[in-house]
């Protein structure tokens, strides 16, 4: 879609502008982290090449690009619950053809990351055989920034001492929604008999991204920190994306509110609230991941695309649907009535960003 490919390209030139001014991401600290990295990765006996599994390619790590050791390196599509079934399994099928190993999982689900980690434990068995490895294996998870890695260190720590059944404190990566939180490496036993651990790196990203969609896709997901380009912008890039595909059409239910009480009958029941109620009512009506908002906000997005009498692939038409959803996002989200413009709609676009992100409004973005 062209008007959608604009909104891109205007993102990632804004980054890249960002980037050669000094403003981007990579610091004295990064240039350090990244340097530790390379010298880490020889001693180690196994790669996680860890990805966003809505953005394999985009989130690809530039340092293990040209690591062709086959046996020792697994791509793990991570956040796999926020991608799309069908494009992840295309990417499995890619990486397969490609002669590489890979393995989709969730870092939040239990049962997800225990195949994981039984997967490993099976690739490490292989390693031994054939004299890869020692008495005890070091897996390194190596990657971009936000794309899970600390996450999923906790997991596989939480889990393989669990299953090993061992005592003792457990130990926690800094687990953060904004890129470069994880300050330096960090060691977490995940199994025993034999000892696995595993390196929790920070994310690295190279001093200048050339592709201007591949930033804009790094920053729409979080990878690059939002204030290079704004909220607003993004929240536009993800619009122009939901748009395009066919995952808002899933939300056509909310309209009719079948099999489940009206918006109204909601409302009428925090207005029939008990004093002692009102305080958590409030709470709860501002809170934009409370359900019924989600779902108001699903079926927002559905009536005004699917109700839209413009072509979106015109870049005049895009921008006026854009406006209408804020607008109509704004009520959605019960954004006070008392603020300007301007600040509802950045309230607007910030509400949206976090639903995207944490999966409770999605796209089947194939990238």
């Amino acid at each position: 879609m062209a008007s959608q490919k604009a909104i891109a390209n205007e993102i990632g030139r804004a980054v890249q502008v960002a980037a050669r001014n000094g403003k981007g991401w990579y610091n004295p600290h990064m240039a350090a982290a990244a340097h530790a990295v390379v010298e880490r990765i020889p001693m180690v006996d196994l790669i996680l090449d860890v990805r966003d599994a809505r953005i394999p390619f985009s989130s690809e790590n530039h340092q293990l690009r040209n690591y062709h050791h086959r046996a020792r390196r697994i791509v793990v599509m991570n956040k796999m619950d926020l991608a799309s079934r069908t494009h992840s399994q295309g990417w499995a099928r890619y990486f397969e053809q490609q002669n590489c190993f890979s393995y989709g999982v969730n870092s939040h689900n239990k049962e997800s990351v225990k195949g994981l980690l039984n997967f490993l434990q099976a690739q490490i068995r292989d390693l031994k055989r054939s004299g890869h490895s020692s008495y005890t294996t070091t897996v390194m998870l190596a990657g971009v920034p936000n794309v899970g890695k600390s996450a999923l260190a906790n997991s596989l720590h939480q889990i393989g001492r669990i299953s090993a059944a061992e005592k003792g404190r457990l130990k926690h990566a800094t687990v953060s929604p904004q890129p470069g939180e994880t300050k330096n490496i960090s060691s977490l036993k995940i199994a025993s008999h034999p000892n696995i651990y595993v390196l929790d790196t920070p994310g690295i990203l190279p001093p200048e991204i050339h592709d201007v969609e591949v930033c804009s896709k790094l920053t729409l997901t979080g990878a690059i920190k939002d204030c290079l380009v704004g909220e607003r912008v993004l929240a536009c890039y993800f619009l122009s994306i939901l748009g395009s595909g066919d995952e808002y059409k899933k939300w056509a239910r909310f309209s009719t509110y079948e099999d489940e009480r009206s918006l109204e009958d909601q409302k009428a029941e925090f207005t029939s609230a008990s004093d002692s109620d009102v305080k958590r009512k409030r709470q709860y009506r501002t809170d934009h991941t409370q359900d019924f908002i989600v779902q108001e906000v699903r079926r927002t997005l559905f009536e005004t695309i699917s109700t839209y009498n413009g072509n979106p692939e015109n870049e005049l038409d895009l921008k006026e649907l854009i406006k209408i959803q804020f607008t109509s996002l704004r009520e959605a989200f019960q954004v006070p009535a008392e603020l300007g413009d301007d600040d509802a709609h950045g309230k607007v676009a910030a509400k949206l960003l976090n639903l995207y992100r944490t999966g409770m409004v999605m796209t089947e973005e194939y990238v």
